[in-house]
């Protein structure tokens, strides 16, 4: 009798010991993601706001877009005021349309449609309100800017 409860004894306490082994194994004990046996735990740095400041993540407007071109599309064709002027009201109209059709998501082809029929309104203005020459250069300006775009992406992604 005296052995048994020994046994009994000597089983309990490693019973005791082994526990926090075999609760480490079920996912409850120390490191665990869900936490330790006692609580939740304080960490030993806290949290810094953000370090550096963020601007806004808005798209730029069409505006935006267009006042930043201007000046080196006037500078390409040597534009004057009134020049401008009409550049600028057609461009703003044709990239403020174009934007309203993003927001739209409508399928590629319809879009790739819409846009076709924008940009040949635009250079119908264009044409109405530039002189020939300063026309055919602003055209020219504008295949020569996309062709030079596909050109460096090309070359970017062999290199």
């Amino acid at each position: 009798m005296k052995k048994s409860k020994l046994l009994l004894y000597i089983t309990f306490c490693i019973g005791i010991l082994a526990i926090n082994d075999l609760s480490a194994q079920y996912g409850y004990g120390y490191g665990s993601p869900y936490g330790s046996r006692y609580g939740r735990q304080q960490r030993v740095v806290p949290n810094a706001g953000p370090t550096e400041s963020k601007k806004d993540d808005t798209p730029p407007t069409a505006e935006e877009i267009v006042d930043s071109q201007m000046p080196s599309i006037a500078e390409e064709i040597g534009l004057d005021p009134f020049e401008q002027a009409v550049v600028r009201t057609a461009l703003l109209q044709s990239v403020q349309q174009k934007i309203e059709l993003q927001i739209l998501e409508l399928e590629p082809l319809k879009m790739k449609e819409e846009f076709e029929k924008i940009d040949a309104k635009t250079k119908e203005e264009l044409k109405a309100g530039l002189p020939e020459d300063k026309y055919n250069a602003f055209v020219e300006l504008q295949e020569n800017s996309f062709k030079a775009k596909k050109k460096k992406k090309k070359k970017k992604k062999k290199d």
